[in-house]
C-alpha cells in the first residue's frame, strides 16, 4: 500500500466523516439552486418571451456577434501588444546590464500591480481629454492599452521565469561553443523557455479574452455590454447573461483546445527531431 509524506490515508471513521460532509454540502447546494431557481421562476425568466428573442437572427446579427467580434478584436489586439512587449521587457530583466535589467524590472512590477480596470478608465479618460483617437475609437484604445500593459507584464515575468527553470547546462552548452550571453539568450533559452511556459501562456491569453468585459465600464461595446443592451430593450437579464456566459465558455474552450494540440505537436516534433546515430568504434591507429 503506498503512503504519501504530506498526507495520511484516511480510516473508516475519517472516511465515514468525510462522506457525512460531502452529502451535507450537496444537499446545501441543492437547497441553494431550488432557492434561485424558484426565485427566477416567479420573475417568469424562464418563460418563453424572454428566451425567444435569443433565437432571432436579428439578436444575433446586432447584438451578440457584433459583441464577439469588438471582444475577439479587442483580445487580438492586446494579445498581439502584450507579446512585444513581454518579449521586449522580459529579454530586457535577462540582460547582462544591471540598468536595462533594473529599468525592465520596474516597468514589468509596476504595470503588474495596477489593477486592469483602473487603466482602462485612467486611458479612456486621456485619450478622450487630448483627442488622441477619435469618439468611437478611444473606447477600443483604452480596453487595448490597459489589457496589452497588465498582460505584457505577467508575459515578461513567465518569459524570465521559464528561462531561469532551464538547466545551466543549456547556457554552458552554448558558451561553451563560442556563442555570446545575448546569442544563447536568443538562440537557445528563450525558445526553450517558451516551449515549457505554453500552457501558462494559453491561460494568460483566455485572461486576456475574459478582461475584455471590463471594457464595459467604459462603454466598449464588447460581448458583455451588447448582452447587457439585448437585455434592457427585451427585460430578460437573466436570459440574455446565460448566453453570454455560453458564448464566452465555448469561446475559451476553443482556444485552450487550440493550445493544446499545438503543445502535443510541439512535444511531439520535438520527441521525434531526430536520434543520435551510433558510430563504430575506431580501430588504434585507423586513423593514420
Amino acid at each position: 500500500m503506498s503512503t504519501s509524506v504530506l498526507f495520511d490515508t484516511p480510516g473508516p471513521r475519517a472516511r465515514t466523516r468525510y462522506r457525512i460532509i460531502a452529502l451535507l454540502g450537496l444537499l446545501v447546494a441543492l437547497a441553494i439552486g431550488w432557492v434561485v431557481v424558484d426565485r427566477l421562476n416567479q420573475y417568469q425568466e424562464f418563460s418563453g418571451a424572454k428566451w425567444s428573442p435569443m433565437a432571432t437572427w436579428s439578436t444575433w446579427r446586432y447584438y451578440l456577434l457584433l459583441g464577439l467580434w469588438n471582444t475577439i478584436k479587442a483580445a487580438g489586439l492586446s494579445v498581439l501588444g502584450a507579446t512585444v512587449f513581454g518579449f521586449v521587457f522580459g529579454s530586457g530583466r535577462l540582460s547582462q546590464h544591471a540598468p536595462v535589467r533594473w529599468v525592465s524590472g520596474a516597468v514589468v512590477e509596476f504595470f503588474r500591480a495596477i489593477p486592469v480596470l483602473i487603466m482602462m478608465i485612467f486611458f479612456f479618460g486621456i485619450y478622450a481629454y487630448n483627442g488622441v483617437f477619435s469618439a468611437e475609437l478611444n473606447p477600443l484604445a483604452a480596453v487595448v492599452t490597459a489589457l496589452t500593459l497588465y498582460n505584457g507584464a505577467v508575459m515578461a515575468e513567465l518569459l524570465r521565469s521559464g528561462v531561469h527553470s532551464l538547466p545551466a547546462g543549456q547556457a554552458e552548452a552554448g558558451l561553451s561553443v563560442g556563442l555570446s550571453p545575448g546569442q544563447v539568450l536568443r538562440s537557445i533559452q528563450i525558445p526553450q523557455a517558451v516551449t515549457a511556459m505554453l500552457p501558462a501562456l494559453v491561460s494568460q491569453l483566455v485572461v486576456i479574452l475574459k478582461d475584455t468585459a471590463l471594457g464595459t465600464v467604459i462603454t466598449y461595446p464588447e460581448l458583455l455590454q451588447q448582452g447587457q443592451n439585448l437585455s434592457s430593450l427585451h427585460s430578460n437579464i437573466f436570459a440574455a447573461l446565460v448566453v453570454v456566459a455560453l458564448i464566452f465558455i465555448t469561446v475559451n474552450w476553443a482556444l485552450t483546445a487550440l493550445a493544446g494540440l499545438l503543445e502535443r505537436r510541439i512535444n511531439r516534433r520535438g520527441r521525434t527531431a531526430g536520434e543520435a546515430v551510433p558510430t563504430a568504434p575506431v580501430a588504434a591507429g585507423a586513423e593514420d
